[in-house]
């Protein structure tokens, strides 16, 4: 069973920067997406950002040139490095993981029906 373990949130400044890691075991693809969501109440998830299994990553536009996604595959471990936060990215920040079924298919690391594996979630608060 795929275990997804978020930490790294907490509380900021505007202008802040933060680091999320994603601990996972127990996956055995070969091919997968691993991505970054937030969430605030009241509205729908919103897919941040992803790397697949050959190293591609995708960002949504809003955090392009501020966030960065990496993975360490010899500590199995996933991380979104979030530089010059903002107010309004305050939300409860999900780690979750899926299956790619080939290379080459790094848009289908975009969708959140891709993602099988959920982690609790991580808050992150930035405020002004």
């Amino acid at each position: 069973q795929v275990q997804l373990v978020e930490s790294g949130g907490g509380s900021v400044q505007a202008g802040d920067s933060l680091r999320l890691s994603c601990a996972a075991s127990g996956y055995t693809y070969s091919s997968y997406c691993m991505g970054w969501f937030r969430q605030t109440p009241g509205k729908e998830r919103e897919w941040v950002a992803a790397i697949d299994s050959y190293g591609t990553t995708n960002y949504v536009d809003s955090v392009k040139g501020r966030f960065t996604i990496s993975k360490d595959n010899a500590k199995n471990t996933l991380y979104l490095q979030m530089n010059s936060l903002k107010p309004e990215e305050t939300a409860m920040y999900y780690c979750a993981m899926g299956k790619l079924l080939a290379r080459g298919q790094a848009w289908r690391c975009r969708v959140s029906s891709t993602y099988k594996y959920w982690g609790q979630g991580t808050q992150v608060t930035v405020s002004l």
